[in-house]
């Protein structure tokens, strides 16, 4: 995965990025955000939980969900978990 290049694509589509990381186990549940989201697991295996749609997906393959939409995020692997996330660049705020 190049993340240079996901940055790139991700800005030109109207995406910030930035690249998180959690523990193995980690959860961060039930979250709102006003703008649109895009995700992407780099390496690990992440659960993404959003409207009631559980997706796992593959590391390097992105989902982007709009505004509005509860969702949660899991790693459920055994090991830490890099992911990058990005928010739609808007007038407003996150």
């Amino acid at each position: 995965m190049d993340q240079i290049s996901i940055e790139t694509d991700w800005r030109q589509r109207g995406f910030s990025s930035d690249l998180w990381t959690d523990p193995a186990s980690q959860r961060w549940e039930n979250f709102v955000h006003n703008v649109d989201e895009v995700v992407m697991v780099v390496i690990g295996t992440v659960e993404f939980e959003i409207g009631g749609e559980t997706h796992r997906p593959d590391p390097s393959r992105g989902i982007v969900h709009s505004c509005g939409y509860l969702h949660s995020v899991r790693n459920i692997g055994s090991s830490t978990a890099p992911w990058l996330y990005g928010y739609r660049e808007t007038s407003g705020s996150r």
